[in-house]
């Protein structure tokens, strides 16, 4: 437990220092942007109500990069945008997507090309983080739940991401609670560290693996049966935490929904080093989380 909690200190220590930003006055509007390329074009963006929002600035002039949606299409205002702020020396906009990834480099291209004294200044790191509330159903194969039953969970995510290098990466630190019923007297809270490698990315879409490496679950049953020396059954109680290190697996998605995200997650498919109770895998989630 000690050491869930001091990975979580250090996931918000290391996000600290990536937060300084500045105030710009765009169409009447005061918003505070983070600088990703400095140059004749300035990419500036920040998560604004919870969405990315991304601006062009050259000369003293800002305009908002925009993608709207109209009739189910997106529009790409922000391709015709480009076309004009880069007129004097053309980049070719065709593939460029509304992620921070594609702007980066289409200004740092254009930046290239007007000035030859034009650096490159790579961050090594840009770090976020996304929370995010979930609830579901699980048969708790890792139990043994000999009735096979589907018991209620809900919980947290609170997600550390990197936009810069590691955009298919996410380290996710997981609180999951499940609750027993008359069936299956089962309780338990559990914090998870997982591992997500983002195998399918899109602009709406992100399909990903995820691999749940260490936990610490407390439990407690109410039913637990215990054979006597006279061969009865009786049912005791038992309760008790433990911290593992594993590999559990299983799959997910997030689709981007208005100033955040929808996300799915199977979970708990199959496990290495650990053994299941040998029954059909049934633990799905469903949440909505935003940006911090």
């Amino acid at each position: 437990m000690k050491r869930i909690l001091l990975i979580t200190s250090l996931l918000f220590a290391l996000q600290a220092p990536l937060l300084a930003q500045e105030t710009f006055e765009v169409d009447g509007s005061s918003y505070s942007l983070k600088t990703e390329v400095d140059g004749t074009l300035t990419l500036l963006w920040n998560t604004i109500d919870g969405e990315y929002r991304y601006f062009a600035k050259k000369g003293s002039a800002i305009t908002e990069l925009k993608n709207t949606k109209t009739n189910r299409r997106y529009q790409e205002e922000y391709k015709e945008s480009l076309q004009l702020l880069t007129a004097d020396n053309p980049v070719p906009t065709v593939d460029v997507k509304l992620t921070l990834a594609d702007l980066r480099t289409y200004v740092r291209t254009y930046n290239k090309q007007v000035d030859p004294n034009f650096v490159v200044d790579e961050p090594s790191i840009q770090l976020g983080l996304r929370l995010g509330a979930f609830a579901g159903v699980s048969n708790s194969i890792f139990t043994q739940n000999p009735g096979n039953n589907f018991l209620p969970v809900f919980g947290v995510d609170l997600e550390l991401i990197d936009r810069v290098k590691l955009e298919r990466h996410a380290v996710v630190l997981r609180f999951k609670q499940t609750i027993g019923n008359s069936d299956y007297d089962f309780n338990a809270s559990q914090f998870s560290l997982n591992y997500r490698i983002k195998f399918v990315k899109t602009e709406t879409l992100d399909i990903f693996l995820n691999t749940k490496f260490v936990s610490y679950t407390y439990s407690t049953r109410n039913d637990f049966p215990v054979e006597q020396a006279n061969g009865d059954i009786v049912l005791e109680s038992s309760s008790g935490g433990d911290l593992t290190a594993h590999g559990i697996f299983g799959i997910g998605a997030d689709y981007q929904l208005g100033n955040g995200y929808l996300f799915f997650t199977y979970n708990d498919i199959v496990g290495l080093g650990i053994d299941s109770n040998g029954e059909f895998p049934v633990d799905f989630t469903l949440g909505y989380k935003f940006n911090l």
